[in-house]
């Protein structure tokens, strides 16, 4: 896809190939009209993890649904795989399709991704929206702190390969009516990890984000920054990757923001309740419109919330044993 295409011209969701910085990234694009959301998967997902919300919510708004690089059907080069980095991609990608700012909703490490991009681009953001997101507390599955170890590396290509791949296959096909959406979406992300570049991604981008402790990258000094965004968050009660308690702490920091706890739902609550998701979305964008800013306005807002909250001492007098504080 070149930049002189236009990609906003039907409804359907479909997929495009764009070649960002010599490197192929992969969308789903869709919808003709209506505010721009930007949908940021998580670990090993793409933008099919948003599952069919995505097709209900191109209805109404312009929908891009990367898969970051290393996840999907992305390009998956050696390089950064850093929150940063994937803040970027998702910026140069709006710039590529013209759209001059979204609401972006972060799912799991996507949310993180999300408040980094709010952090680097607070311009380029109309609305936050937050799904069982990274980046609000240590806790995270034993399972994802276990890629952290030393060795996993060597461990993923003996447990997921193209051999254990086609046996995994052979049984979960005749299961699959009755497999939960969300569990559905877990043994696909497992199953990209027979491909060697992909579980290099996957180790590359779980170790910079987490430790055998948990969650080791960590918004909470920049929490109050939000206050400057409407702000939706959105939780599977039964999540037992992040668990909604972090939810509940962020909403009360900040009482301006809305939550929405769904019972029964799990990690994926975008799957596992599709139709719930999207009017949900679709209610917090038609409902915050008076609240969205131009720009400039965004960018002064955020400029000031951080002036506010920042102290600049003199360090030459705080300190004794520098000249200027040394005794006459």
């Amino acid at each position: 896809m070149s930049p002189a295409d236009t990609p906003w011209t039907s409804t359907r969701v479909r997929r495009v190939r764009v070649r960002l910085h010599g490197h192929d990234l992969h969308a789903r694009i869709g919808g003709t009209q209506g505010p721009v959301l930007l949908l940021v998967h998580g670990l090993l997902g793409s933008g099919a993890s948003f599952g069919p919300a995505l097709d209900e919510l191109a209805r109404t708004h312009r929908v891009v649904a990367p898969d970051l690089m290393g996840h999907g059907e992305s390009e998956k080069p050696p390089g950064d795989y850093s929150l940063g980095s994937f803040a970027t991609q998702a910026r140069d990608l709006l710039t590529v399709l013209g759209a001059g700012s979204a609401t972006v909703v972060g799912h799991s490490l996507g949310g993180g991704v999300a408040l980094q991009f709010a952090h680097q681009f607070p311009g380029l953001v109309e609305r936050l929206v937050l799904v069982d997101s990274g980046g609000l507390g240590r806790d995270v599955s034993p399972a994802l702190r276990a890629v952290t170890l030393p060795g996993a590396e060597w461990v993923l290509p003996a447990v997921f390969n193209r051999f254990t791949r086609a046996a995994g296959r052979q049984v979960l096909r005749p299961l699959q009516r009755w497999t939960p959406p969300g569990t559905t979406q877990v043994v696909t992300g497992l199953d990209t990890l027979a491909d060697a570049d992909a579980r290099a991604a996957f180790v590359h981008t779980a170790r910079a984000v987490l430790d055998s402790g948990g969650q080791r990258v960590s918004a909470a000094d920049r929490v109050y920054l939000a206050e400057a965004l409407p702000l939706l968050l959105v939780w599977g009660a039964a999540d037992a990757v992040i668990p909604v308690r972090h939810a509940h702490e962020l909403h009360a920091l900040l009482p301006g923001s809305r939550l929405e706890v769904f019972a029964g739902a799990g990690h994926f609550p975008q799957v596992d309740d599709p139709g719930r998701f999207a009017a949900v979305v679709t209610d917090f964008v038609a409902t915050t419109a008076d609240q969205v800013l131009t720009p400039a306005e965004r960018e002064e807002r955020w400029a000031a919330a951080v002036r506010g909250a920042t102290r600049i001492e003199d360090a030459a007098e705080a300190d004794p044993l520098t000249p200027s504080g040394t005794p006459a």
